[in-house]
Parts: structure tokens; C-alpha cells; sequence
């Protein structure tokens, strides 16, 4: 009986001493995770010709993202750490999202990333720019027509104005096609919360703002 005992006890021992170094390991990883984006940030504006701030007030907010997303994103950060093209702040959403080139795996987890075949960042034309649904863009949800967006390049800052969003197929690249206003078109699959494959795209597009112009006209979105 004794040593029966002895045995449990060194059991809930063990037990013990693993359960506290999962949770160093899980709470090590959340501060990396959460630093990772704003080191990313600083070395885009270590970057920076003009000296412009583009460092995070905050860490990333994890809060609205699914556990899955936040695990692949500190995997990936781990696997891949060049420096984004821009940055994209949607200040309603107290969004700030480095944005990288191309949409494979890697790319949308740890960021945004410009649609190969779109106009290139910063250039005239129509900007397409991909997200995970369940990451960084799920707070799309609550984006309107009329809010602003931020795109920060290299030497400069350029403001665009929402103007329309609409919920389509995955089939309709009608939304990529070329503009003649410089414009950015954010793509994420709806709805925000489906339990897996997602069956449709959440499209916002906004075009940029008329320099030193303010209370431009704003289209009225729409969503079928």
C-alpha cells in the first residue's frame, strides 16, 4: 500500500513539474508572437527613406483570431523574416499589418500579401491585397463605406477612402480587374466565422484620397 502510494505521489509529481513547463513553453510563445509583428514593423521603418513612425502602438491583437491562425502564425515567423513591402492601418480597426509580395501559406500567416498579377504597391491601378479571414482581416467585419485606410511606403504615406464592399465567389476576379484610380482591394473568404472551407470572398474596395482634400463624396457600400 505504501509503496502504491509512493508511486501516485511521484506520478502528480511528474504531472506537475510537465504542466508548468507547458505553460513557460505556451506563455513564451505568446510574448514572441506578439512582438514578432512589431519587429517587423521596426525594420520596415529602420527602412524608412523619410523617417516616417510606422511603429505599432500595440502588439498584435490576437483577440478575434481563431487558435489555429495564432499557432501558424508564430510558426511562421519563425520560418521567414524579410522585409514587408508596406504597411497597411485601418485605424477603426486598430489594424496594422505588414504586407508582403504573393499569397502562398506562409505569406498570409504572417501577414497580408499583394495578389501576384494586381498592380505592384504604391504603383497606379487596382491593388489587390489578401488575408486570412480567421487572422488579421477578420476584423473586416466591421469596416464601412467611408473609412480610412493607410497604406505606408517607403518614403511616403498614402491614404485611401472605402468605397464599396460586396460579397462574392471565389470564381468572380471581375473585383481584381485594373481601375483607372488608384485604388486597393482587400480580399478575405466570408462568411468570418464558417466552420471550414469558406464558400465565398468579402471584397472592400477603396480608392485613394484627393490629396489635401477633405469630405469627399463616398459611394454607399453594398453587400448582396
Amino acid at each position: 500500500m505504501w509503496e502504491r502510494a509512493a508511486l501516485l505521489r511521484r506520478i502528480e509529481t511528474a504531472l506537475l513539474s510537465v504542466g508548468i513547463l507547458l505553460l513557460v513553453v505556451f506563455v513564451a510563445a505568446e510574448v514572441g508572437g506578439r512582438l514578432s509583428a512589431s519587429r517587423a514593423l521596426q525594420r520596415f521603418e529602420d527602412a524608412n527613406l523619410n523617417g516616417q513612425n510606422v511603429r505599432p502602438e500595440t502588439p498584435v491583437d490576437f483577440s478575434l483570431w481563431s487558435p489555429q491562425r495564432i499557432r501558424e502564425y508564430k510558426e511562421s515567423i519563425f520560418n521567414k523574416a524579410d522585409l514587408p513591402l508596406a504597411v497597411l492601418r485601418i485605424p477603426k480597426m486598430r489594424l496594422e499589418v505588414p504586407v508582403f509580395d504573393g499569397t502562398d501559406d506562409l505569406t498570409l500567416n504572417r501577414g497580408a500579401g499583394r495578389i501576384i498579377g494586381t498592380a505592384r504597391l504604391g504603383e497606379p491601378g487596382n491593388t489587390g491585397i489578401a488575408g486570412h479571414r480567421d487572422g488579421f482581416f477578420r476584423g473586416l467585419k466591421d469596416i464601412a463605406a467611408g473609412d480610412k485606410l493607410d497604406l505606408v511606403l517607403l518614403g511616403r504615406t498614402e491614404q485611401y477612402t472605402v468605397t464599396a464592399i460586396q460579397i462574392t465567389t471565389p470564381e468572380d476576379v471581375s473585383v481584381l480587374g485594373p481601375t483607372d484610380t488608384p485604388s486597393l482591394t482587400l480580399v478575405t473568404c466570408y462568411p468570418f466565422y464558417f466552420v471550414g472551407s469558406a464558400p465565398q470572398r468579402f471584397i472592400v474596395r477603396a480608392t485613394i484620397s484627393p490629396a489635401n482634400k477633405t469630405g469627399s463624396s463616398i459611394a454607399s457600400a453594398q453587400i448582396p
